[in-house]
């Protein structure tokens, strides 16, 4: 649902005006940090005692939101 939102205008410029404050380099790193939380989370959600090979598919799919294409069932081995 682009455009809903429960932050006044104001707020969100605030944000985003500290954010652009901020060095491309400073604002990549959030943007690491960020997503390596998410994959931790998405980690957590996936049964520890599968095959390395499995939880790397699922941990793909969780993230992107498409199977990878070697990780169809006949690749999987």
């Amino acid at each position: 649902m682009p455009g809903v939102t429960d932050t006044p205008p104001e707020i969100a410029e605030v944000v985003r005006s500290r954010l652009m404050a901020l060095s491309g380099a400073e604002r990549f790193l959030i943007g690491v940090r960020m997503f390596e939380a998410a994959r931790r989370m998405a980690l957590a959600s996936i049964p520890a005692d599968l095959p390395e090979r499995e939880r790397a598919c699922l941990l793909f799919e969780r993230v992107y939101g498409t199977p990878l294409p070697t990780c169809f069932p006949a690749a999987i081995v």
